[in-house]
């Protein structure tokens, strides 16, 4: 969980950093990086060049709609308690140098305060999602064990092969080159090597358990699918700030490429790929 940024203008300084962050390459900067010396007189664009987006036809509208955008969804959290008139208020009052309603010390008070109020609403709605992924798994894979084809372990890892390769099976202290998508139980995709257009090379002992196990499963050149419940994933806390949540069940399609010799170069570099679905270490249990 990550705490709450010292002041009110989390929202505002958020949109900022990832509007300047994003923007290094975009419309009024040289494809080389290097910004262009402003000249007096100069106009960021003309008027005829700028699209008409939402409705909106000028820099300013859209520019102002888009870091609106980013408050608004930085401050969700807090929706039912901000009074947007007065966040408002204090924001044109800032933007102009007017003299703040609050002195440092009632600042500091009511950031405290702030700052406590959104580290409950975080676990509230943590321990709330972790209650409807859990039990959206359990029944899940309760109906998806009896489907034809669909095999249960006695861990609750649940597979199904669907071409079975003649090369050996990996041991738990070997590399592997794999290929795999990634879904939540809605279909979501949150990582594919299909799309980085990459195959994942890893040890498979620094996996998670479903992956571990299931992989183990395979002979090179299989193509399998894996359920793998919370427990054989990323357990009570997902990946914090990445697309698991809590207790989530996960779906990967995923195919044995190859066991990879000690020493051998090619694909991705060993160690475990960068997606948050694979790398590091494992939930505790």
């Amino acid at each position: 969980m990550k705490p709450f940024m010292r002041n009110t203008a989390l929202a505002f300084a958020v949109a900022s950093m990832a509007l300047f962050a994003s923007g290094c390459n975009q419309a009024g900067k040289p494809a080389d990086g290097k910004a262009a010396d402003a000249k007096p007189g100069d106009k960021a664009d003309a008027k005829s060049d700028v699209k008409v987006l939402g409705g909106m036809k000028t820099e300013k509208e859209q520019e102002s709609y888009l870091i609106g955008m980013d408050m608004g969804r930085s401050l969700e959290l807090l929706k039912d308690d901000l009074d947007l008139a007065v966040l408002q208020k204090a924001m044109q009052a800032n933007m102009k140098g007017d003299k703040p309603l609050l002195s440092d010390e009632e600042a500091r008070q009511v950031r405290e305060r702030l700052q406590e109020k959104v580290r409950t609403k975080q676990i509230e709605k943590m321990v709330a999602t972790a209650k409807k992924n859990q039990e959206e798994g359990e029944k899940f894979l309760a109906a998806n064990g009896k489907k034809p084809g669909v095999v249960t372990t006695a861990s609750g890892l649940q597979y199904q092969m669907v071409t079975e390769g003649k090369g050996a099976k990996p041991k738990s202290s070997d590399t592997v080159r794999v290929h795999y998508k990634g879904t939540m139980l809605d279909g979501k995709t949150f990582d594919s090597s299909y799309d980085r257009n990459e195959p994942a090379v890893f040890p498979l002992g620094a996996v998670v358990p479903g992956w571990q196990e299931g992989i183990a499963l395979m002979p090179v050149g299989s193509k399998f699918k894996l359920w793998i419940p919370s427990k054989l994933g990323y357990g009570e806390q997902g990946t914090p700030g990445g697309p698991i949540g809590p207790n989530a069940t996960l779906v990967f399609d995923v195919e044995l490429l190859d066991i990879v010799k000690p020493g051998a170069q090619g694909g991705p570099a060993q160690g475990g790929p960068e997606s948050a679905a694979m790398g590091g270490t494992h939930p505790q249990h």
